[in-house]
């Protein structure tokens, strides 16, 4: 498995679930550390028992479709697998570059990608040659959503696709209070600092919120600065809390100190909400979520949370105040979301799919 994602030590309990499934020895391959708006995510070491984990050197740090591992060939040729596990999507220049090594090495290798994009865009030259290449020569796709496996049945990729979330969640995320009684309520968002994430709308809805609450935010980002001036302009400085990501092991606590999560994603012409997965962790802490309406929200949260239009501030002033004035609701829909979490979104349920994908795929 080629995976960047897998730096993160919870995304890791993945990978010692699946080594553990009867007949798998896994290698995965990773990159020492990644670049995005947050800065620089190093490699955690928390979960790498039962697989063999390589960390390869990666050209184009940070580049979303440029990046690759130019020693991937040699690590083909020394695994020899039976599967190569591309969790990259199939335009990127990483999924083209280790499908045509995987190819070169053995032409028998079965080899499936992973896909979020869940807008139908065409890509110009050399991302549609690559993308063409891996429909083309891939043997099987996991998609992470409804919508990313429309996508794809749309430009034309005809084999077997899997509708499998990219990571399940953890053992680790559980409730550790059956009744949250917080007061004021604390609200709480996490993720991205950027505009699409929302979290402008969330300070500017709140600001039309009576005084009963406060704001946890977590997160990293080109917003990152401006975010308490501006709830200095609302008034609503005094009650908003701001910290840095938090590692991957911390979350259940961030979690559990909440009353309320917000995910108030904004959807843009290139992007919108793949899939959230900050909603299925905290709804496995039995807490519960408002989200927009922007691309997989909606379908993640169900009836475990509250949707609202995306950029509607005044709506999502009114469901803030619902359920800030209302407990009982908040611990039922976080009743909703735990139960949600274990039939839909567990890890276990995860691991599961993707090993019957595999053994598909050796059959």
């Amino acid at each position: 498995m080629l995976s960047k994602a897998c730096i993160v030590g919870q995304y890791q309990t993945k990978l010692t679930a699946l080594a553990a499934k009867p007949n798998v020895e896994l290698t995965v391959v990773v990159p020492p550390e990644w670049r995005d708006e947050r800065g620089t995510l190093k490699l955690e070491r928390k979960h790498t028992k039962g697989y063999e984990l390589v960390i390869a050197p990666i050209r184009y740090n940070g580049h979303f479709h440029l990046h690759y591992y130019p020693t991937v060939a040699e690590i083909l040729k020394r695994v020899e697998p039976q599967i190569v596990h591309l969790d990259e999507e199939p335009y990127n220049l990483a999924t083209y570059h280790a499908l045509r090594a995987a190819r070169q090495v053995n032409p028998n290798t079965r080899v499936l990608f992973f896909a979020w994009q869940n807008i139908f865009r065409k890509y110009p030259p050399p991302f549609s040659w690559m993308e063409r290449y891996v429909y083309e020569h891939a043997n099987a796709a996991i998609a992470g959503s409804v919508e990313a496996e429309q996508v794809l049945r749309k430009k034309g990729f005809r084999k077997s696709i899997c509708m499998i979330p990219q990571f399940g969640v953890p053992d680790l995320f559980t409730p550790k209070q059956t009744q949250r009684k917080h007061s004021p309520v604390v609200i709480g968002y996490a993720g991205r600092l950027v505009r699409e994430k929302g979290i402008e709308v969330l300070l500017n809805a709140l600001a039309q919120v009576g005084d009963d609450w406060r704001l946890k935010i977590l997160g990293s980002g080109p917003l990152y600065d401006s975010l308490l001036p501006r709830a200095r302009a609302l008034n609503i400085a005094s009650r908003v809390q701001l910290a840095p990501w938090a590692a991957s092991d911390e979350m259940p606590q961030f979690y559990n100190s909440l009353d309320i999560l917000v995910v108030p994603s904004l959807t843009q012409p290139n992007w919108k909400e793949q899939f959230g997965r900050v909603i299925m962790e905290a709804m496995a802490c039995g807490v519960p979520v408002i989200g927009s309406d922007s691309g997989e929200i909606p379908n993640v949260i169900g009836d475990a949370g509250v949707i609202v239009p995306e950029g509607d501030v005044p709506a999502l002033a009114r469901a803030l105040d619902a359920l800030i004035q209302n407990p009982a609701q908040r611990n039922e829909l976080g009743t909703r979301g735990c139960e949600r979490v274990r039939a839909h979104f567990s890890q276990q349920r995860v691991v599961d799919d993707t090993y019957a994908l595999y053994a598909e795929l050796t059959r």
